[in-house]
């Protein structure tokens, strides 16, 4: 009698527990989230997918009230519309950007999405700077020569950064933390955004987007993906740039023209490029692919640069980033359970 209660009593519980759906979700999500989840004794019940979302697995959402996303999930009118007969009513993304969620749609459909739209700036301000250093001090190279007994120092030539003049081309808290970091290396630190923080104004002069191309020995990208930011890099910016200058993206990859890229280096106008962010890295990043051969040729032919630095999306990949996310994500699921507002909320 006892045992059958204690059977009733589980299911109950665990019937009251609200399930929630993760896709691309890797083994440090897990990690993260179980903690937090754990500090908070919530009565939740995560389901973690290492899939992708798209319109084929969001099947894996039935019966949950809400999933959670990253980066490259994809959160169309299709996949909305199907995640929301499968009855899920709350999109909770671990992430800052929303490019690739339809607005429209979410709004139609009368759903919840609330994103994390700061967690530890400093950590990708501090990746683009070990980009900026690496790509210039050429330390990379420096060490698989050092591994073989060469201690040779021809073609590991770089500039002081100290006296240079830094391009900032975005001043939310991620281009700020940036900016004090190339402040702090004795750089001239010029800006660009449509919308200026004014905490700007303590670290740098802000100046028209031509103008920054012009005198920046370096520009670093730090700005939202949107159809006015799409390949604000191309063809023409490109010709614009200062000879030699090196190129930082670590905000979304569709900032970059990848094509007219390769062209202004094969052409010796663009000195080098660091990216952390790939326009079709969808296909790519966050998996191991060692064992496969890569079909994607323009990611290819960037490979095959001796002035490229590539990293695959890992400029938040810090300890303090990662509880961020999931405390702030919890926090905003804790706001759609109270029907409270949510500061995070997507606009509509």
């Amino acid at each position: 009698m006892a045992a059958s209660k204690f059977k009733q009593e589980t299911a109950m519980t665990q019937a009251d527990r609200l399930r929630v759906a993760m896709f691309s979700a890797q083994p440090y999500d897990r990690r993260f989230f179980e903690e937090a989840l754990a500090e908070r004794a919530a009565p939740l019940d995560i389901h973690y997918h290492d899939t992708t979302l798209d319109i084929e697995t969001a099947v894996l959402a039935q019966d949950c009230a809400a999933v959670c996303v990253f980066v490259n999930d994809v959160l169309d009118a299709a996949v909305l519309e199907r995640l929301h007969g499968l009855g899920v009513r709350a999109i909770l993304l671990r992430c800052a950007g929303f490019n690739n969620v339809d607005l429209a749609a979410l709004a139609r459909l009368g759903m919840f999405a609330a994103r994390v739209p700061a967690y530890s700036p400093e950590a990708v301000a501090e990746h683009a700077l070990a980009m900026i250093q690496t790509l210039n001090r050429h330390t990379h190279r420096a060490w698989a020569r050092v591994r073989e007994g060469n201690f040779a120092l021809d073609g590991l030539l770089g500039f002081t950064l100290h006296g240079k003049t830094a391009g900032v081309v975005g001043t939310g808290k991620i281009g700020l933390a940036t900016a004090r970091i190339l402040k702090g290396f004795g750089c001239r630190v010029l800006g660009h955004d449509p919308f200026p923080s004014p905490d700007f104004a303590a670290l740098g002069s802000m100046v028209p987007l031509d103008e920054l191309l012009a005198q920046s020995d370096v520009v670093t990208l730090h700005c939202p993906l949107t159809e006015a930011t799409r390949h604000l890099i191309n063809q023409s910016t490109l010709g614009r740039m200062k000879p030699g200058a090196m190129l930082v993206n670590t905000s979304r990859g569709a900032l970059i023209d990848t094509q007219a890229v390769i062209e202004a280096l094969k052409a010796r106008h663009l000195g080098a490029l660091a990216i952390d962010v790939y326009e079709q890295e969808s296909a790519l990043f966050f998996r191991d692919h060692s064992s496969e051969i890569i079909a994607d040729d323009v990611f290819g032919r960037l490979t095959t640069f001796r002035n490229v630095l590539i990293t695959g999306h890992q400029g938040f990949f810090t300890v303090e980033a990662l509880r961020e996310i999931a405390a702030i994500t919890f926090d905003n699921l804790a706001c759609w359970q109270a029907g409270s507002a949510c500061a995070n909320v997507l606009p509509s």
